[in-house]
């Protein structure tokens, strides 16, 4: 997921333009929307007035001396809290098992080479599991599930750990450290691994030997359709007609679709362009891009996280100024079918895609929820032209190559107003830099701008739940946000632990026009009144988080939430986690903590076997964020000198990435 402030623990100075809100700042805001709402006096200094914490949060949000009853409501979730608390290695709730299943390098192909970290190459590394493994899909290939296709994304890498001698690669040092070879490994290292499994004496097992196993990279072959499709801003020397996009990167929270493909969203794009205009400490210069500067500058491109346009020029806006337009898309991919071109869908427009949970519409339209990770930008619904049809797979396949997509604007009233993002309306014309329908999404961002959705706290995931109708979207903070500059969605100024919102669509139309929405919860610690976190008080001291960033819901209907605080754990003293999270009845906006990550990592990509007896979660980038402030150790990792060695613990091994399969001793679903 995105880092906020920083990202990837790098230093302030390589990640400064990150942490710099591009939309419009005379836009309305999340959280003067919700202040209006429910009143400032309401919800400051981390209590709300009784009538506003009932209609916000419900009655179980009430305190011990407001509430009608004192007695603690029956939870739906049944395990042991995991006390809070960061070290080395991950734990698990008492009573379940978290095995080590698929860990950066591990082979995927039966010439697979044996992972080396002291001898990696590009080779090795296309048929190895890739790095930062991010969101996790679970394809059943039997009836009961007990075999599978694992659909895993790989974020970016962090060389200083990933790397031997190498220390932190940052614009601060220019990249001095990076040669033409350990780019190319990077590469490699992105993209999408498809694998599958098998369930055998309560283990799960790779195939080594599935024709289904295959890997994509930033050097994997697409194809774009829908409406920038052949646009000239997709134009390159390597494809002049616009038409086919070598890789795909930066691929964070993802979906599965009803007709069986997998979606891979690009999120930070905008990192890994790079410009010879720079100074000494490799910043950008400002008001690149020509006659697209605007596009450019609302994109956050370049900003050279990444040494790769040093070597090739796809990657140098100076030498393609039109690469950047062919990343931020959503990915489909078939995993049925290794030989197949993946395909961007235009048609779901451009950004810093987080998520795309696909579901269908109760008329049989395809509907996509995706957030736009960026302080104050936008969440986003796309709902395809045509409907599914059970009979024709291949049919299936288009759907989202065509439709309509919106962005979001959440009203005081506790509305929210679906705007369509269609050229020719509602300003979105030519006179207003907008040709054509190819323009509107390759400049989604600017569309939105235009249309006056409203500017949100970080948007990640978007999680709808079948179960009970209602769509669950993750905020993961904003510390950019001033107290004035606050509304009803997003009520704090300072916003440094993020916050969930419950949308509800009419009659479980996910197509309609207008939704209701309401709080979830406001995360933080509620021990501390100037946070402003708002709590079920039936949260335990473990119980509580900060900044939400995936979700899941499981076959049962309930919510699951992943964390990622970046670096700045310290200001919680925890670790990043899995928690189980209450969405209904008095226990409504309480949250467990069930599994724990070791220092410096982030919890991804939970997800969970149909039968409910499995989780699976990633874990990203460990022994990375944060460790100048880990007790005893107080310095940054490298590969010599990480702050854990997790999973294997081994002193050859650096901290490898790597997802976690959770199961229950003795068998039995999860939870």
């Amino acid at each position: 997921m995105a880092k906020s402030p920083f990202y990837c623990n790098r230093s302030e100075a390589f990640e400064a333009h990150d942490d710099i809100p591009l939309s419009p700042k005379d836009a309305p805001t999340i959280g003067e929307v919700v202040y209006r709402r429910y009143s400032r006096r309401d919800v400051i200094r981390g209590s709300l007035g009784v009538a506003a914490a009932a209609a916000l949060f419900g009655s179980g949000a009430l305190g011990a001396d407001t509430a009608a009853a004192k007695q603690a409501p029956e939870s739906r979730f049944d395990f042991d809290e995991v006390a809070a608390g960061i070290d080395e290695t991950h734990h698990v709730a008492d009573g379940y098992e978290a095995q080590i299943l698929l860990r950066w390098g591990d082979p995927l192909f039966p010439d697979s080479p044996p992972f080396d970290p002291n001898n990696q190459s590009p080779a090795a590394q296309l048929k190895q599991f890739g790095y930062n493994n991010d969101y996790i899909g679970f394809i059943p290939l039997n009836e009961d599930g007990s075999q599978a296709l694992l659909c895993v994304n790989h974020e970016y890498t962090n060389e200083e750990v990933m790397f031997p001698g190498l220390g932190r690669q940052d614009k601060e040092a220019c990249f001095s450290g990076m040669t033409k070879e350990l780019v190319d490994i990077e590469m490699a290292a992105h993209g999408v691994s498809i694998v599958e499994i098998a369930k055998q004496d309560d283990l799960w097992k790779v195939r080594l030997d599935s024709p289904y196993n295959r890997r994509i990279s930033s050097l994997t072959k697409m194809s774009v359709d829908g409406p920038a499709a052949g646009h000239a801003r997709l134009h390159t020397k390597d494809d002049p007609d616009g038409q086919t996009i070598t890789g795909t990167l930066n691929n964070c929270a993802g979906g599965v679709t009803p007709w069986g493909t997998y979606l891979a969203s690009e999120e930070n794009f905008h990192g890994y362009f790079w410009t010879e205009d720079h100074d000494g400490a490799c910043t950008p210069a400002e008001g690149l891009g020509g006659d697209q500067a605007e596009s450019y500058a609302r994109y956050g491109v370049p900003a050279l996280w990444y040494a790769w346009g040093r070597y090739y020029d796809r990657f140098n806006v100076d030498r393609e100024p039109n690469e950047a337009n062919r990343f931020g898309w959503v990915c489909e991919i078939d995993p049925f079918d290794p030989a197949s071109t993946p395909v961007k869908h235009t048609a779901l427009g451009r950004y810093r895609h987080e998520g795309a949970e696909c579901l269908l519409n109760k008329d049989g339209r395809a509907v996509v929820y995706c957030g736009d990770d960026g302080k104050f930008d936008y969440v986003y619904r796309f709902v395809s032209k045509g409907t599914y049809d059970p009979d024709d797979r291949a049919a299936n396949m288009w759907l989202l190559s065509e439709g309509t997509l919106s962005a979001a604007r959440f009203n005081d009233d506790g509305s929210v107003d679906w705007l369509p993002l269609v050229f020719g309306e509602n300003g979105l014309t030519p006179e207003n830099g907008f040709a054509s329908q190819a323009d509107v999404v390759i400049n989604a961002r600017l569309a939105a701008d235009k249309l006056g959705a409203t500017r949100m706290d970080r948007p990640e995931d978007i999680q709808p739940n079948l179960e009970n109708g209602r769509v669950y979207l993750m905020l993961t903070n904003n510390t950019k946000r001033e107290a004035d500059d606050t509304d009803t969605a997003n009520p704090r100024g300072d916003n440094a632990f993020g916050h969930i919102i419950e949308m509800t669509p009419p009659d479980g139309d996910h197509a309609a026009a207008h939704y209701a929405w309401d709080m979830l919860v406001q995360c933080g610690d509620p021990s501390v009144a100037g946070i402003g976190a708002v709590w079920n008080p039936d949260t335990s001291e473990s119980g509580w988080f900060a900044c939400p960033d995936n979700a899941a819901v499981d076959s049962e209907g309930r919510l699951w939430v992943a964390t990622d605080q970046g670096e700045y754990w310290d200001r919680t003293g925890k670790a990043d986690g899995l928690y189980a999270m209450e969405t209904e009845g008095d226990g409504r906006s309480t949250a467990k903590l069930f599994f724990r990550c070791p220092v410096g990592a982030e919890m991804c990509g939970p997800c969970f076997a149909p039968d409910q007896e499995t989780a699976f979660v990633a874990v990203q980038h460990p022994g990375t964020d944060g460790t100048d402030k880990y007790p005893g150790f107080e310095r940054a990792s490298t590969f010599e000198d990480p702050a854990t060695r997790w999973p294997d613990f081994d002193p050859a091994m650096p901290p490898r990435p790597s997802v976690v399969a959770i199961t229950k001793k003795g068998g039995g679903k999860i939870a």
